[in-house]
């Protein structure tokens, strides 16, 4: 059974993936309700739902009760509550400086061995059980006697997430499992049941992660609502930015001058453009130019600041479908005229990598039916697998084991060697395949990117030539 199999080479990072899906406490982050689901799980048994509503109701506050909070603080010295501590380094005054994100509380003091314990507080910060004292004898003071924290201490920390991360468990698991075992672990692993997807349903689902393991990848997605697009970027990682529609302004995105702060692009792993036919950029001519000069190169300038970045794009689009005669979905709309009007540009869209076909992916309607049934990673673990995979670099696998027939534009060879890259790392991170796995990814890659070069010749059909794009598996 694939469950006892997932518990016992991953242990303690195994979780009953069907425990989490039965929460619906959407205050707090889908993964620390997992962590905290399967805690209770483990201690109650059955009663878990109850006991963990009550544990959430004595320990969680509302930004609204901040002031509350502080008074409590003050009259007992010593609070407990669950909320996301993020820790800065303040290498001039030789200290750290301790945030609570959503009790809005900055600048507060911290036990250094808090932080040699969970080293993530310094890069993601960590939702836990934070430990709160009024410390107002300790605050650090400026020459003039100013206090220079807030009189706030953080006395203890237990995280509801991975303090670190070995990604070497991650690779070595691999060994245990056949590639379609594999396929089933991340497919239960992303919240959705396997048992509802074929082979290659399960392939398209996972390639919305490419992006998040592969720098400066490209792709955009059309299918019909409820395929679960936003789910899954929503509920796999914490690196992500999504804009759901709306106005986009070239200072949340790439650089705010008037604050000297790096936008959306500069500081996560990937922007997802959800339902992109509602957005809208503030400054359509310079918006448009900066993405298309950084989806090239990964670097942009705006104002007095240049810099590089290798998060990648993601357009997300809702097409409607119907059956075709061999009874398989396909898109009723152009797909042109789901984008924006500043976006129908074909030096744009050359820019994406592949298109992701949305629209064979049967809707998510029912829980007990489309959502994991079964054991999975831990989202939080998995979560930091995903970033930790971004450092490496599997495009070689073409240039060694691959030879690509046809007349390949340098953008197309990029384009499909990021998507092999990507796919590689999530399906055989151990780095050991066979010749019917590297065919998989391959198929895959030059499929989605020939999509866009379907695409680009209903646009531009006198400068963009219809191709095809073949290879051979070498050896």
């Amino acid at each position: 059974m694939l469950s006892s199999k997932i518990k016992a080479v991953f242990g303690d990072l195994a979780v009953d993936k069907r425990i989490a899906n039965k929460q619906e406490f959407t205050m707090l982050p889908r993964f620390v309700i997992e962590n905290l689901a399967s805690r209770f799980y483990e201690k109650y048994g059955e009663i878990y739902t109850q006991k963990l509503s009550e544990f959430i109701s004595k320990y969680y506050h509302e930004a609204k009760e901040r002031e509350k909070i502080l008074s409590d603080l003050m009259k007992f010295d010593k609070i407990v509550i669950i909320d996301e501590v993020r820790v800065e380094t303040d290498i001039y005054r030789r200290t750290y400086r301790a945030h609570l994100e959503n009790l809005n509380l900055r600048n507060c003091m911290i036990d250094e061995a808090i932080i040699e314990e969970h080293e993530n507080l310094l890069i993601t910060g960590m939702w836990g059980l934070v430990t709160l004292k009024y410390a107002i004898d300790i605050v650090p003071k400026d020459s003039d006697g100013n206090p220079l924290m807030t009189p706030v201490l953080i006395a203890d920390f237990r995280p509801f997430q991975c303090s670190f991360t070995d990604i070497n468990l991650f690779k070595e698991a691999r060994d245990e499992f056949t590639f379609d075992e594999w396929l089933d672990v991340l497919i239960n692993t992303l919240g959705l049941n396997p048992k509802v997807y074929d082979r290659r349903q399960k392939l398209i689902l996972l390639t919305r992660l490419i992006p998040l393991v592969e720098r400066n990848s490209n792709l955009i997605e059309f299918g019909p609502r409820a395929t679960g697009k936003t789910y899954l970027y929503r509920n796999s990682t914490y690196y992500t930015r999504i804009f759901a529609g709306g106005n986009i302004s070239p200072a949340v995105l790439f650089y705010n001058i008037q604050k000297k702060t790096l936008g959306e692009i500069g500081t996560k792993d990937a922007v997802i453009f959800d339902e992109i036919s509602k957005i809208k950029f503030s400054n359509p001519h310079e918006m448009i130019g900066k993405l298309k000069d950084y989806m090239e190169s990964g670097q942009y300038e705006r104002g007095p600041k240049k810099a590089s970045s290798g998060c990648s794009i993601v357009f997300m689009g809702n097409v409607s479908v119907e059956k075709d005669e061999s009874g398989k979905f396909v898109p009723v709309e152009e797909l042109t005229y789901i984008l924006p009007q500043e976006m129908r540009d074909s030096a744009l869209i050359d820019r994406i990598h592949g298109i992701i076909p949305g629209w064979e992916l049967p809707k998510i309607s029912k829980s007990s039916y489309h959502l994991s049934q079964s054991y999975g990673i831990a989202s939080d673990y998995f979560c930091e697998v995903l970033h930790e995979l971004r450092k490496y670099d599997y495009s070689y696998i073409v240039e060694q084991e691959v030879e690509l027939i046809g007349d390949y534009s340098i953008r197309e060879e990029k384009a499909i060697k990021k998507i092999v890259s990507g796919l590689y790392k999530l399906l055989i991170p151990n780095e050991s395949h066979d010749k019917s796995e590297l065919k998989a990814i391959m198929d895959i890659a030059t499929e989605y990117r020939k999509r866009v070069n379907d695409w680009l010749h209903i646009l531009e059909p006198g400068e963009f030539e219809k191709k095809r794009f073949e290879y051979k598996l070498r050896g």
